[in-house]
């Protein structure tokens, strides 16, 4: 302890952002650690499970439109020299009614960035894709890049592609406290004292403990996921005529879904969980009756679906801003550390990118973005 190993910069959580940022900083030669207080590919957190969607005329705002079109260049950057696939394009479609949030947004940004899109009424989704029953004051707008990521495999080729660069990685070693040290930071966990020049803090849910003195609003929700087994003709939920999807079913409020993974044909209600300040206090078990919701939200949609049996359900967590928008920001009174939250259930599609852009920012201080409006300051 009294001789602490130092390094570049330590990256502090090794989900989807910290395996993303660990990379591109190893890839700029960089001296780096990264630290994770559970096991390597842990389920506790919000970056496990079989399936994330990426989706690019992005209903939420237009600023989000130019950081998912570089993170799906560099997910297909990490599968060709991982030699692992990450990334399935299906297409997506954005259900609702036509004044809505999800179709006028998602128009909103199709037009700003002049992306491709089709508007489909009920019938023509259906003639397309089956399993789809839409009512009849509802529209669809079809993003043919949207798809879904396999986010296991993402953190692994981000990982083992660190590594080979030179990265090293601790997991099961929990950061007890960091400090200011002159210009840089000195890190102590369970076992090891270390020091850095730079220190991203990437923990998830557990980004509050690590910043206690800034009292970010950042609430940890827990959302339940369902995988279904619907009648019917199975090639019907196939890749090839079923789209990722989300739906508002109430103003304001999605479900989304997936076609048939091997786990059954996932889907899930959006922010639809109690929320907690400490994620070691959210409920790991899922109750049966807790489908119901999911149930009445895809009937106008999905029929079938929505009165398929379960399979498998599980929990992850999202870690929710006022605003749903992320925070990617320097402490206020340390700017040797970046503070990331990217964030509020929507983050996972653009970890690729978001991993560039802070290896950017701690390194120069500056990035290829626009991050005003992820900013603590807002």
């Amino acid at each position: 302890m009294t001789n602490p190993r130092s390094y570049d910069v330590i990256v502090v959580g090794l989900g989807a952002m910290g395996s993303a940022t660990l990379f591109h900083l190893a890839r700029r030669g960089l001296r780096v650690l990264g630290l994770d207080q559970f096991s390597e590919g842990h389920q506790l957190g919000s970056s496990h499970g079989d399936s994330r969607i990426i989706r690019e005329t992005y209903f939420e705002h237009p600023l989000y439109v130019p950081l998912v079109r570089r993170a799906h260049d560099l997910w297909r950057e990490l599968e060709l020299a991982s030699g692992t696939p990450l990334m399935k394009i299906t297409g997506g479609l954005m259900i609702g009614p036509s004044d809505g949030m999800v179709v006028s947004g998602t128009l909103r940004s199709a037009r700003e960035h002049d992306l491709p899109h089709e508007v489909l009424t009920p019938t023509q989704v259906h003639e397309r894709f089956p399993a789809f029953e839409l009512a009849s004051n509802l529209v669809a707008v079809l993003d043919p890049r949207a798809g879904y990521l396999d986010p296991e495999a993402c953190n692994r080729a981000h990982l083992d592609s660190a590594r080979a660069g030179g990265a090293e990685t601790r997991f099961e070693e929990r950061v007890l406290e960091w400090n200011p040290d002159g210009e840089g930071v000195r890190v102590r966990t369970v076992g090891a004292l270390y020091t850095a020049n730079r220190l991203v803090l990437a923990a998830g849910a557990w980004n509050n403990v690590l910043v206690r003195d800034l009292r970010l609003p950042l609430a940890v929700e827990r959302q339940t996921v369902f995988w279904l087994e619907p009648s019917g003709p199975r090639d019907s939920y196939d890749a090839a005529r079923f789209p990722i999807y989300a739906y508002e079913y109430k103003t304001g409020h999605i479900c989304y879904g997936f076609p048939r993974l091997p786990r059954g044909v996932k889907a899930s209600v959006m922010h639809s969980g109690k929320t907690a300040s400490n994620p070691e206090k959210i409920e790991r078990a899922v109750s049966e009756e807790e489908v119901n919701p999911l149930r009445a939200a895809l009937r106008p949609v999905l029929p079938d679906l929505a009165d398929a049996p379960v399979r498998e359900s599980g929990v992850c967590l999202f870690t929710n801003t006022p605003d749903h928008d992320f925070i990617i920001d320097f402490h206020p009174l340390h700017r040797q550390v970046l503070i990331s939250s990217p964030c509020s259930g929507h983050g996972f599609k653009f970890a690729s990118a978001i991993g560039e852009l802070q290896a950017e920012l701690v390194t120069t201080g500056k990035s290829r973005f626009d991050l005003t409006p992820f900013r603590i300051s807002r």
